[in-house]
């Protein structure tokens, strides 16, 4: 599975692209026709609790999957997204199951 990372409105980070892609293995181990996945990265300011928002969008065969999460932290919002996308990742895998 690639993997491609963006970051708006901050700095580019090496430490958060191996946490990323150590989680991010982890689902393509588990779901095997996942081809690919485009990681965001950015800072809201205007959000004074937040504001550490965290999109990944799935590319595999149909729709793609997205989830995005807004946390205090990078790798807390990282953890939810992902989170959300085994849930969609489950029901898709289900759909399979039935063909």
């Amino acid at each position: 599975m690639t993997i491609n990372f963006r970051y708006v409105n901050v700095d580019i980070s090496e430490t958060l692209n191996a946490f990323t892609e150590e989680k991010l293995s982890k689902l393509s181990n588990r779901y095997e026709f996942l081809i690919g996945a485009t990681v965001r990265f950015k800072h809201d300011e205007n959000s004074h609790s937040k504001g550490k928002i965290c999109d990944i969008e799935l590319s595999l065969p149909g729709p793609r999957l997205f989830a995005t999460s807004d946390e205090a932290k990078y790798e807390v919002a990282v953890r939810e997204t992902i989170s959300d996308l085994e849930k969609q990742l489950k029901k898709r895998k289900e759909v399979y199951k039935t063909h």
